[in-house]
C-alpha cells in the first residue's frame, strides 16, 4: 500500500492530529456543504442497510448501528465473527473513491458504511487490523449528517487519549502505524440526534 502523496501533506485544508505513533488527518470540509445533505439523502435511500447480529455477554444482541459493504468483486471482509460478500458500487460511492485516491494517492478497492440513527447507535472500541487490510493501512473515513464526537486511546499507554467532533463533510485519514497503537470508538450520547452516515474506504488486500 502506498504512503499518502506530499500533495495531500501539503494541503492547507487538512490539518495533522498530534498522536504519537500515528499518522492521523482531517480535513473538515472535505464535501461541499451544499452537497452533503444530497448525498446523504441518495445512502440513506439507496445502500442496501442490514443490522447484524453480534455475541456479547454470551446472547446475540443488534448492532447498535445498520451497515453495507460495497467492495470490488472477490474482496469480502470479515470483521467481528462476520464475513461481508461485496455489493457492486453504486455511481456516488466510486465518484467518492476516485476523488479521495486522486487526494491521497492511495489505493481503494472498497468500503464500509454505517449508519447511525440516533444517539444510541455507537461503535465501540476496535482497530482497524484485520490481516486483509495490510500492514499499514490506510483508512478514508468520510462523514454526513449529525456531526459526532471520535474517540482514540493508546493501547499501551492508557493515559495517552484524543477526542475530536466530526463535522458533516470531513474526511478523516488514519495511516502509518495508527492501528498498530491505538484504538477508536465512536460512543453512545444521550443527546437528541439527527441520522449520521460513515463510509469507510480501505484496501483489501
Amino acid at each position: 500500500m502506498p504512503s499518502l502523496a506530499t500533495e495531500f501533506r501539503a494541503q492547507s485544508a487538512s490539518f495533522q492530529l498530534a498522536m504519537p505513533d500515528a499518522e492521523v488527518y482531517l480535513v473538515p470540509d472535505f464535501i461541499s456543504e451544499e452537497k452533503q445533505m444530497p448525498l446523504q439523502q441518495t445512502l440513506e435511500n439507496n445502500i442496501a442497510w442490514r443490522q447484524e447480529k453480534i455475541r456479547m455477554f454470551g446472547r446475540q444482541i443488534d448492532q447498535p448501528r445498520l451497515t453495507a459493504w460495497y467492495a470490488d468483486a472477490g474482496k469480502a471482509y470479515t470483521y467481528s465473527g462476520l464475513t461481508w460478500e461485496p455489493l457492486p458500487w453504486l455511481p456516488d460511492l466510486s465518484e467518492l473513491r476516485s476523488q479521495l485516491e486522486k487526494l491521497t494517492g492511495a489505493a481503494f478497492n472498497s468500503v464500509l458504511l454505517n449508519l447511525y440513527r440516533n444517539g444510541q447507535d455507537s461503535m465501540g472500541w476496535h482497530a482497524d487490523d484485520e490481516p486483509e487490510l495490510g500492514r499499514n493501512p490506510i483508512i478514508a473515513s468520510v462523514s454526513l449528517g449529525q456531526e459526532r464526537t471520535f474517540s482514540f486511546r493508546h493501547k499501551q499507554q492508557k493515559d495517552l487519549k484524543q477526542q475530536l467532533v466530526l463535522p458533516s463533510g470531513s474526511l478523516l485519514l488514519m495511516a502509518g502505524p495508527t492501528q498498530h497503537f491505538w484504538h477508536h470508538q465512536l460512543p453512545k450520547t444521550t443527546k437528541p440526534l439527527q441520522p449520521r452516515i460513515n463510509l469507510t474506504f480501505r484496501f483489501i488486500e
